[in-house]
């Protein structure tokens, strides 16, 4: 499924803390620290112009390297998607098995940098969708970290205070390769989506770069959480409230 080119070790050497190599280990080790990587699952991808960065495969996200950290160039893909050529491969790792579904946000929604986690939180709000009316669809409103989320893609301003986000759930699949299909529709029958939940899996979230990504991310979870707590006691994700102030 791949071709290995040169080393292309000078894609990943850079003293820069903002380049991509080193961007991408560092984020990782954050996210190890929050419990969205344990193991050896979840990880990150960012893209600059045509250049896509992405972690490796079977590598403890805590300890991952520059050197560790592959190398594509998106306009060489086929359409598939599938039989990638890399311009840096590390000889000792794997390629991961969410490159496609890295490749989608960049290509379906232009995005600057895709993170998948395996939160325990994102699980068990798939969990808890399982026995509603709307089991592929994660709806919450009047919650204030609403504001941090666009209101979609190529659309200008962000979510209010009293709007809905909503997050749709695809299906979980024994080789995540496999959930390609599921999140391209799933992203395109929601366009102005910025994540997909995996059900008993984790989460998808993607953003225009790095900050924005990241940002998402954590707002997500947060929010994940709180709709945990709020269905232990009871509370609907969902409500009426009254507007309060002057509406800008």
């Amino acid at each position: 499924m791949t071709a290995q080119m040169a080393s292309g070790d000078e894609l990943v050497t850079s003293s820069s803390p903002d380049h991509p190599a080193n961007l991408i280990p560092s984020l990782c080790a954050k996210f190890w620290t929050l419990g969205w990587v344990t193991g050896t699952g979840g990880g990150c991808s960012i893209r600059e112009d045509d250049l896509v960065y992405i972690a490796p495969s079977g590598v403890q996200k805590e300890l991952m390297k520059p050197s560790d950290i592959y190398v594509l160039s998106l306009a060489a893909q086929d359409a598939s998607l599938k039989n990638r050529v890399y311009l840096r491969s590390p000889p000792c790792y794997k390629p991961s098995q969410c490159t496609p579904l890295f490749l989608a946000a960049f290509t379906l929604r232009g995005a600057g940098c895709c993170i998948h986690t395996h939160s325990h939180w994102a699980v068990l709000v798939t969990l808890l969708l399982e026995s509603t009316d709307s089991p592929k669809m994660f709806e919450i409103n009047n919650i204030e970290q609403i504001k941090g989320f666009g209101k979609g893609y190529q659309k200008t301003g962000n979510l209010g205070y009293h709007d809905t986000l909503r997050i749709p759930v695809i299906e979980n699949t024994p080789h995540e390769e496999d959930l390609t299909e599921f999140l391209e529709e799933a992203m395109r029958q929601n366009p102005d989506t910025y994540a997909v939940l995996v059900r008993r899996h984790g989460v998808y979230v993607w953003g225009d770069n790095v900050h924005k990504a990241k940002t998402q991310c954590e707002s997500l979870d947060y929010l994940f959480q709180l709709a945990v707590e709020m269905k232990r006691l009871n509370l609907p994700w969902i409500s009426e409230v009254a507007p309060v102030g002057p509406q800008r």
